[in-house]
């Protein structure tokens, strides 16, 4: 059973999809995947200084820098260390990324995958994959 939400940041939880809602459309699904119970974190390849923006940490329970950590994707022991930090395990995580390398990263780590395309297909594998809504 799936128990958490792993994305990454640039091209995935940053993609404005296509309708152009008010927020990015991977942003609301982190947030109704908390409401319904689900763990949520950030996994990104970014520098150590950089910091998620304000309104993101409200809807994470763990982000996992590389900068920060000395790990970067595709390596499975930082994908093994986002698992731990939600107290899950890796099986029990979906992890999205843009990167179809990094989508391979996680899948070796025992997370679910899912290759980001497009907005509307990554809701639509997430919502079969975790059995909630998670569009306005």
């Amino acid at each position: 059973m799936l128990k958490a939400l792993v994305l990454d940041y640039g091209g995935v939880l940053t993609d404005p999809g296509e309708d152009n809602p008010a927020e990015p459309p991977l942003l609301t699904a982190l947030r109704k995947a908390r409401q319904h119970g689900l763990k949520t974190a950030l996994l990104s390849n970014a520098d150590g200084w950089w910091q998620p923006p304000g309104a993101l940490t409200a809807v994470l329970d763990a982000a996992v820098i590389s900068g920060e950590v000395g790990l970067v994707k595709p390596d499975t022991e930082i994908y093994l260390l986002t698992a731990t930090k939600l107290n899950v395990k890796p099986e029990e995580c979906v992890f999205v990324d843009d990167l179809a390398v990094n989508v391979r990263g996680a899948a070796k780590a025992g997370m679910v995958g899912v290759h980001h395309r497009s907005t509307r297909s990554t809701l639509e594998e997430l919502e079969i994959l975790l059995a909630i809504a998670l569009r306005d």
